[in-house]
């Protein structure tokens, strides 16, 4: 299966960061792969291949070498994430306005907002139910298997200055329609008996949920030659293909090759499962004394790099004037390196010396993006990361146009760049 395919079945596939993660996870299970957990010891083995999912949205992968010799052992960690921005339904849903049934959502990260109209939305995540133990409650996942929902636009007959722009509010204007009832079905809990009833339980079983409204449209090709693609969750489900395939595909015989896929990037990472968590600090002293490095471990951490995986902005050809003068990155072209001297992109010259002679070594393309002086441009999990990891860090990612949009659009080829880097990262000595 090429990477193409690869990326397209998890973009498919993971409308969510739930489903995202078992996606990546069952990639691993078939590649040799074993679970394991927080809560138990670990019995690890030289030459051995595990992950661990936490939290069912975040997941961690290490494969150790068979010889680590008698130097300290280098610690190769790449990280992305598994959310992206959308809406979030929120608990006491249901709403019924004028017939209309409809439920209640939050905004979750910086999703531009007028994309998510008038396009199929299905519904993911997971849902609590009532179980034996107040402690120990049934988690269920979810995908809906039609499309649920839309938030249908304003026509222009009532609203004639659309085309000047028009802000949307959040909480008024992005409530999508479910269906319409009857007025006797005007206090019915619409959206609750459904979901009930796809799980096969009570409504009153249904303690809690996390579910993501997801566009409902599949990747595709556009362009002459198929030089694009077009696709909700580029960002960040290119990356995080991009290292399952690399962790599966390296090889490497000393250290230790580490892949973090974090939840919660879009809203600033501060979360048990997010990249300002201890959880990488952890994962990676954990691993080292398990190994037999307790006494060493403190400084064997030193020896590691971070890659930060996520995307990177393209010239948009419409608007060639937001980017920056001197670094125009273009679809198609390669993968980028992001630099910033604010540090919003944790990259230092050391770092991109490291990256820019692998894809020398490897031929493989490359770009370099940089914000314009003047506007203020965003941030990845690499700053946050490397924070609370104090390694050498470097921000990669694909170009898109688009990001944030309820669909993204990259170059073809970009992908395979990309993977390529990853596998050479884990791979040279």
């Amino acid at each position: 299966m090429s990477e193409t395919d690869i990326l397209f079945e998890l973009l498919k596939e993971g409308v969510s960061p739930v489903q995202a993660v078992g996606c990546c996870a069952g990639r691993l299970e078939e590649g040799g792969f074993s679970a394991l957990s927080y809560g138990d010891s670990w019995e690890l083995q030289k030459g051995g291949k595990y992950y661990i999912k936490h939290h069912d949205t975040t997941l961690f992968a290490f494969v150790l070498g068979e010889d680590w010799g008698d130097a300290p052992p280098q610690i190769r960690i790449a990280a992305a994430h598994t959310d992206f921005p959308c809406l979030r339904i929120k608990p006491s849903a249901d709403i019924v306005t004028n017939g209309y049934a409809q439920v209640n959502v939050e905004v979750y990260g910086g999703a531009i907002l007028n994309t998510w109209l008038d396009r199929p939305l299905g519904i993911a995540g997971r849902v609590a139910v009532r179980g034996e133990s107040p402690f120990a409650p049934v988690i269920k996942e979810f995908v809906s298997k039609k499309n649920l929902f839309t938030i249908p636009n304003l026509a222009i007959h009532m609203n004639r200055e659309v085309n000047k722009g028009v802000e949307l509010n959040r909480q008024t204007d992005m409530l999508p329609i479910l269906g319409t009832v009857s007025e006797e079905e005007k206090t019915a809990d619409c959206f609750l008996t459904f979901l009930a009833a796809e799980l096969g339980v009570e409504k009153e079983e249904i303690l809690d949920f996390e579910l993501t409204v997801f566009c409902n449209e599949e990747p595709a090709f556009v362009g002459m030659n198929d030089a694009f693609i077009s696709s909700p969750r580029l960002d960040n489900l290119t990356s995080c293909a991009a290292l399952t395939s690399a962790i599966l595909n390296a090889e490497r015989g000393q250290g230790v090759n580490l892949i973090a896929l974090f939840d919660h990037e879009e809203i600033g990472c501060r979360s048990k499962q997010g990249a300002a968590s201890i959880l990488l600090h952890d994962m990676v002293l954990r691993i080292l004394k398990n190994c037999g490095r307790e006494e060493t471990a403190e400084s064997d951490l030193y020896q590691g790099m971070l890659l930060s995986v996520d995307v990177a902005h393209g010239l948009h050809p419409n608007q060639a004037g937001k980017m920056d003068i001197t670094n125009k990155p273009v679809l198609g072209a390669g993968l980028c390196i992001k630099e910033a001297s604010a540090q919003s992109y944790a990259t230092d010259c050391e770092s991109v010396a490291i990256v820019q002679q692998l894809c020398a070594s490897g031929k493989i393309p490359y770009q370099k993006f940089v914000n314009r002086s003047d506007m203020v441009g965003g941030g990845t999990l690499g700053a946050i990361a490397s924070a609370l990891l104090p390694v050498k860090t470097v921000d990669i990612g694909v170009p898109l146009l688009a990001m944030h949009s309820a669909r993204e659009l990259m170059g073809s080829s970009d992908q395979q760049a990309l993977c390529e880097l990853v596998k050479q990262y884990f791979s040279a000595s």
